[in-house]
């Protein structure tokens, strides 16, 4: 990931060189459908993307073509128990973020994805239909004994995973980035062996196991490197887009 969260210049070249060459490029993102589109504006992207950690896919028109949201009542719970050690929580619904109370890293956060912010007071009392997902931000060690804690208690109920060091994502069981690239697959039409997939964060485990060829960069969680089948250059050295102009290269000989 680049500290700015922009796609810089030679990446966006690798990008536009892979669509012109029919290549599909499928971004597969914890990020939400709205943020997601801002982002990809300049790689000038048409083809789905798989949002909220797989929990859904949206179109280039922006219709959702898969939305698997954690249960009213497991949402509930989670709200309860993080609330309950000190933490507040990020909601998502309709493609709409929403906290209790705004504080300053709520703005950050929200800042960073230029995303607006709802504030809803107490969620337990406004929350009354299923979210997509649930995001607790805090200091990368204490939220490692908060994901313990939380797994611990849900077991197989949720998803629970890094994205960033500092976001404790919560999503329904069975939704990862892998299960949103299986969908999109048979939506598609592509398979598992058609597919290169680059991955950095912990959350993206399953999805370069899913690929036939899985790719760690670098500076990638060493989660995301025990399975990948190979190791790039780091995102500072815009591995993803080394490896392109490579395949795009041997394409043309």
């Amino acid at each position: 990931m680049w500290e700015d969260g922009q796609l810089p210049p030679r990446t966006l070249d690798a990008l536009r060189a892979a669509r012109a060459a029919d290549l599909d490029v499928i971004v597969v993102t914890g990020r939400m459908v709205q943020s997601v589109r801002r982002f990809l504006e300049p790689a000038r992207l048409d083809e789905p993307v798989i949002c909220y950690q797989g929990a859904v896919v949206a179109d280039a028109d922006g219709k959702w073509l898969r939305h698997e949201p954690i249960p009213l009542e497991l949402a509930r719970e989670v709200i309860r128990l993080v609330e309950g050690v000190g933490y507040g929580l990020n909601v998502y619904v309709g493609d709409e973020l929403y906290v209790s109370k705004v504080t300053q890293g709520s703005r950050d956060y929200a800042g960073f994805q230029q995303l607006v912010i709802h504030e809803v007071g107490d969620l337990l009392a406004w929350l009354d239909e299923p979210p997509t997902k649930l995001v607790c931000v805090g200091d990368p060690t204490e939220l490692d004994g908060v994901e313990a804690r939380m797994k611990a208690h849900f077991g197989d109920l949720l998803y629970i995973s890094k994205s960033l060091p500092y976001f404790l994502e919560f999503a329904a069981s069975g939704v990862t980035k892998g299960a949103g690239l299986d969908f999109l697959a048979a939506h598609m039409g592509f398979t598992r062996a058609q597919t290169i997939a680059f991955g950095d964060g912990e959350n993206d485990v399953e999805l370069v196991e899913w690929a036939g060829f899985g790719i760690a960069v670098e500076n990638a969680h060493d989660r995301v490197k025990a399975v990948a089948d190979w190791i790039c250059p780091s995102a500072q050295e815009e591995g993803v887009a080394q490896v392109l102009e490579a395949l795009l290269d041997s394409k043309q000989r």
